[in-house]
């Protein structure tokens, strides 16, 4: 029989453990330490590690509305506090003339003593609150977004303050009282009023430990649990209606610019990014309808001459390019323009104000003449030429079909005088 040394199976596993604890080692050493910097103590400088704080980042995050939706956020928390307050201002009309005509009418002291006059005095303000601030509503509608959002936080504000004042008195009264009012005002203003979710924490905490510094004395600590986690679950949920808010807001923003962009891209000519004929059109027939008794307006018809030929000998990839290339160059002839588009294959329309004289709008043309004779393809020159036709309009009432028409026989008149040439036409 083979006699098995146990010796051997110990000295192994104590060696793979002893390499296994060396090899982690080495790799925590390679690891670069995380966000490093320096900072000086006693004029030395010395090392140390900025741990990164992911959960504070976040939260910030949650509690901060992004700067791009900060005036959307605004209206919109402006539109609905605004229904939620006028009804809650409606209810207190009549709850609180209830109250007082309890104290005058029902109550056997009335006014005589002190209690009532308390009581009274406590529903009168609340009333007047109410109808001031209806009246502010009324008279700041055409005020700033600013404005009338600081009233109506303000009165959320004094509402809350109203039933922490009222409460504690109950309780200073009476023990047994209970919170209620308290607990009203917070549930009511988590669930009907939105506000950013910095002054949801500011108000709800103040209003917590300005509740309890007044009527601490005279709860029972199963009263001050449960108030404590009423006051948690309607910060909660005034958090989440304003994250809610937020993240609505931002969809709709999304949304809203991505519609702007499919709208560009159907505006746009795919191949050299100008207006395409439609949008061109409508350009030119609005300006033409806005433009004022004493403005002109110039139109450039521009058509590249023999562009099939072009194809032809050098293929659709150079026809292509020196489209692409014309438009390069319509926009650095005409930098101030009104329009440039691309209204048939090898056509161009350019719109601008035509203050300028016959002869300054014939050089700009004749400037775009020569810009594109210089167009090459592969480093050799094409020789690229068009024919340009001009027309000035000096009053209103003109068209887009008389305007085209006529800028379109100035175009052939251009094309009959021999081609890459300029004519002018102009309706007075």
């Amino acid at each position: 029989k083979t006699r098995v040394d146990s010796s051997y199976f110990w000295k192994r596993a104590k060696n793979r453990f002893f390499y296994a604890i060396i090899t982690l080692t080495r790799k925590k050493e390679r690891k670069a330490p995380r966000n490093r910097g320096t900072f000086t103590v006693s004029g030395s400088e010395q090392e140390y590690n900025r741990e990164e704080n992911p959960m504070g980042k976040r939260t910030l995050e949650l509690l901060t509305i992004p700067p791009g939706i900060q005036p959307e956020f605004r209206q919109d928390s402006l539109s609905k506090n605004r229904i939620s307050l006028f009804v809650i201002s409606i209810m207190i009309f009549g709850m609180e003339l209830f109250n007082i005509a309890q104290v005058l009418f029902w109550s056997a002291s009335g006014l005589r003593s002190v209690n009532n006059r308390i009581y009274f005095a406590l529903y009168c303000a609340l009333l007047l609150g109410a109808a001031l601030f209806l009246l502010l509503q009324y008279l700041l509608r055409g005020a700033s977004l600013q404005i009338q959002w600081a009233v109506q936080l303000g009165s959320t504000g004094f509402v809350l303050l109203w039933h922490i004042g009222l409460n504690a008195y109950d309780l200073v009264r009476n023990p047994a009282a209970g919170a209620y009012p308290f607990i009203t005002a917070v549930v009511g203003i988590a669930m009907f009023i939105q506000m950013p979710c910095v002054l949801s924490v500011v108000y709800f905490s103040l209003g917590y430990v300005l509740f309890m510094l007044l009527s601490a004395p005279a709860l029972s600590v199963g009263t001050t649990i449960n108030l404590t986690i009423t006051t948690i679950v309607a910060l909660a949920i005034s958090l989440t209606r304003c994250r809610h808010a937020m993240i609505d807001l931002s969809q709709r923003r999304e949304i809203s610019r991505m519609n702007a962009q499919l709208q560009q891209l159907l505006q746009k000519d795919p191949l050299t990014g100008l207006l395409n004929q439609k949008a061109a059109r409508d350009c030119i027939a609005c300006s033409l309808d806005a433009a004022a008794p004493e403005d002109a307006l110039a139109l450039y018809m521009v058509d590249l001459d023999d562009f099939k030929a072009i194809n032809d000998q050098y293929g659709h990839p150079c026809g292509d390019y020196v489209l692409e290339e014309t438009a390069r160059r319509l926009r650095i002839v005409f930098p101030d323009v009104i329009c440039i588009g691309r209204m048939r294959g090898d056509e161009f329309a350019v719109l601008l104000h035509g203050a300028a004289g016959a002869k300054t709008l014939e050089q700009k043309g004749n400037q775009l003449i020569r810009s594109l004779s210089e167009i090459c393809w592969r480093g050799r020159k094409l020789g690229v030429t068009c024919s340009i036709g001009i027309l000035r309009v000096g009053r209103p009432g003109v068209s887009y079909e008389q305007l085209y028409a006529e800028t379109d026989r100035a175009l052939y008149d251009a094309k009959g005088r021999g081609k890459g040439c300029c004519c002018f036409r102009e309706i007075s």
